[in-house]
């Protein structure tokens, strides 16, 4: 599922479930957990995520299998993939995503979670919950927010489309792209060895801050915070997200009814 290993101070955590496209299942959120406190358990100073590809993909993001059918929020506070989420962005140090493939969907949030990406050229990003009719959550909409800009994330959630490595490094996404072959020199050079160099009481504390007025920034009240679940729950309550995830396994194009008049 994971392999995990510590070389000169660094953990690599890599994804190793190719015939499932590295989905963000909740055994692998769970064993990536694991790993990652056992790298700060481990003293290290940095860890970085990487994948075995299979087609070219390095995460194909949520599980759609595992997603709930019964009315439950599939994006709720205690989901796998968002106790993920929030365990790479607290981590008290560095996580960088090495892309090496196609990353869809919640793998798209994944990468944001880190403190830095480095991509291959060849790489894209695409999220995708409206293909499959799924109400994304406040949290990983700002997150989108925070990195590319308000334009710019809408575009991505509103056409699904896929963004080039180049593209993503335009708007902000990615730190580095590199030629495939390139690609882990340009990570050794530029991000890990400074790492080990530079103090890492310091780097936590300033990880620390950055998370805190990440956060002060993204304040909503209590009122829009219900209005924004509100809108949510009609989506994942409705049939368009049991006909997006119906279409995903039985690998047909979906047929949504829904319209936008019916969140009013």
């Amino acid at each position: 599922m994971i392999e995990s290993f510590v070389t000169d101070k660094i953990c690599f955590i890599q994804m190793n479930n190719p015939k499932r496209l590295n989905c963000l299942s909740e055994d692998l959120c769970d064993k990536m957990i694991e790993a990652l406190d056992g790298a700060y358990n481990a003293e290290c100073v940095g860890v970085v995520i990487t994948a075995e590809c299979s087609h070219g993909v390095w995460s194909a993001g949520h599980d759609i299998r595992e997603l709930p059918q019964d009315g439950f929020d599939p994006l709720a506070f205690d989901v796998p993939m968002e106790r993920l989420l929030r365990k790479v962005q607290d981590l008290p140090i560095p996580v960088i995503a090495c892309v090496n493939g196609t990353v869809w969907g919640g793998a798209c949030d994944l990468c944001l979670s880190c403190d830095m990406i480095v991509a291959a050229d060849s790489a894209t990003f695409a999220i995708t919950p409206a293909k499959i009719g799924i109400p994304y959550n406040a949290s990983g909409i700002m997150h989108f927010i925070h990195q590319l800009g308000v334009n710019k994330a809408r575009e991505m959630f509103f056409t699904a489309n896929a963004v080039t490595a180049e593209e993503a490094l335009n708007v902000g996404l990615l730190n580095y792209i590199a030629p495939m072959e390139e690609l882990n020199q340009l990570l050794e050079e530029r991000i890990l060895a400074p790492l080990r160099r530079n103090s890492i009481l310091s780097i936590s504390a300033i990880k620390r801050q950055f998370r805190i007025l990440t956060r002060a920034s993204a304040s909503i009240s209590a009122e829009n915070f219900e209005l924004i679940n509100s809108f949510r729950s009609k989506v994942y309550a409705g049939q368009d997200y049991k006909e997006g995830i119906q279409s995903f396994l039985e690998k047909r194009t979906p047929s949504f009814k829904g319209k936008a008049a019916d969140l009013d």
